[in-house]
């Protein structure tokens, strides 16, 4: 199986006209590698797309799953290659700039949302799926204005204006399920909220949106259009999910499909496990192992919803690695990854039930992992300028984890894809690939071409 992918990749490599030492293109371009372009699609096109997205997910991330699961992946089953990630002005690409390549085809600058390099607006799948007449979604557990969601749904010159991003999807009306936190940025100031005069949850419900703010709210909509904002900012990490009365992502994503399946012209529909990324800067091993299973429950529930159907295409990548996530650290040829599985707790969470002066701090790490911290270890928590870092690093250390950044890198990362026409899908491609692959399959066009 190894060499076939193996070989599926240097063919690719090939086609594409070379890789240089860097890992980029021969020939320096905002063009992705040709694969997409030679694929052929010769079965009818299919009704539904569902693009998962694990935000910062690698293969690192994907064999220390492996370990912490002690079993494989349910989405190992369907790897189709690796993905180059970087960007128009960079090799270590942010997630605007992967996000928009993902979403349009098109390479742009770090930092900007679904344009190009000079400021041109591009066309998103998402768009161009709502363009052909098809119902479209985006669950996340960030908020909605993120740069994932963001890149699908709008046109930002920087990833921060996320109250600009707000605006766009309330004016242009082409997502019909918007699942995620960010009420913040739908809010007036004069409500503490991050728009200037504009109240965006009441000119949502005048649109036809039902605005639901719960758990119990979402899973209560029977029909029609949804904007579920669940948090103001971002949503909880999986850990802590049960102090709160926001739904998992799997709820979310169910939801999704759910009330996405009843257009018989058929749904696209984005997932971003947005959480592991936001662990991997952390460099928060337990955590980004939570959020995974988090991520890995709403991928069974695609596809579930994928073999019953059995005209739906399920793509999935992350848009880059967060963190150098890898196995072994330290010295040692030992790992426990199964430490992971006892751990209950982000390190910011554990930080947070610290006292003054942190004397409790073999007590609070006792509590939510399975380590009786050594002296040093408990004197390098209390005397460290932030300690939550400090905790996550002995939890690391403890299962043999390395990370060699809190940045993203530049290394590639596996694709997955399970459906019709799924088999064209293989060996080394480049993140601009995916929407246009995303594209053949429904049949129809991005309508980016003269910004490649």
């Amino acid at each position: 199986m190894f060499r076939r992918i193996f070989s599926g990749i240097l063919s690719a490599a090939v086609l594409a006209g070379g890789l240089g030492f860097n890992g980029l293109p021969a020939e320096a371009s905002n063009k992705g590698n040709p694969v997409a372009e030679e694929l052929s699609m010769p079965q009818e096109p299919v009704d539904n797309v569902i693009f998962m997205i694990p935000d910062g997910f690698s293969s690192g991330y994907n064999m220390i799953y492996r370990h912490y699961k002690e079993r494989a992946p349910v989405w190992d089953r369907f790897l189709k290659g690796m993905v180059t990630t970087h960007s128009s002005d960079n090799t270590i690409t942010d997630s605007a700039a992967a996000a928009t390549a993902m979403a349009t085809g098109v390479k742009t600058n770090n930092g900007t949302l679904g344009m190009d390099p000079d400021g041109n607006e591009l066309e998103t799948i998402l768009q161009a799926a709502n363009r052909n007449g098809k119902s479209t979604g985006v669950v996340v557990t960030a908020t909605v204005t993120h740069a994932t969601p963001a890149a699908f749904l709008s046109h930002v010159s920087t990833r921060s204006n996320q109250a600009e991003a707000a605006r766009q999807y309330i004016d242009s009306g082409k997502v019909d399920i918007l699942l995620g936190g960010g009420l913040h940025y739908f809010l007036p100031e004069t409500e503490g909220g991050g728009q200037e005069e504009r109240n965006l949850v009441e000119e949502a419900t005048s649109d036809g949106y039902q605005v639901v703010k719960d758990r119990d709210g979402l899973l209560g909509i029977e029909e029609g259009r949804v904007l579920g904002l669940f948090a103001d900012g971002a949503m909880a990490p999986e850990f802590h999910r049960g102090e709160t009365d926001e739904p998992s992502l799997r709820e979310m994503t169910s939801a999704a499909i759910e009330l996405l399946s009843r257009d018989e012209d058929g749904f696209f529909l984005m997932v971003e496990g947005s959480q592991i990324d936001r662990a991997g800067h952390g460099n928060d091993a337990a955590w980004a192992m939570g959020d995974t299973e988090a991520f890995e429950e709403a991928v069974m529930e695609v596809l579930e919803f994928a073999e019953k159907d059995d005209n739906t295409l399920v793509v999935m990548a992350g848009d880059h690695d967060t963190g150098g996530f890898s196995l072994g650290c330290c010295g040692s040829r030992v790992t426990d990854v199964s430490l992971l599985q006892n751990v209950t707790a982000t390190g910011a969470y554990m930080e947070d039930k610290l006292n003054s002066d942190r004397s409790n701090v073999r007590e609070v790490v006792k509590m939510y992992t399975p380590i009786t911290l050594t002296d040093s270890e408990a004197a390098r928590i209390r005397e460290a300028d932030m300690p939550a870092e400090e905790i996550t690093r002995i939890v690391s250390e403890r299962s043999g984890i390395g990370w060699t950044s809190t940045n993203h890198t530049g290394v590639m990362v596996p694709v997955f894809a399970y459906g019709p026409g799924s088999e064209q899908l293989k060996g080394l491609i480049d993140n601009t690939d995916l929407p246009e692959f995303i594209a053949k399959a429904y049949g129809i066009t991005l309508g980016n071409e003269k910004n490649k």
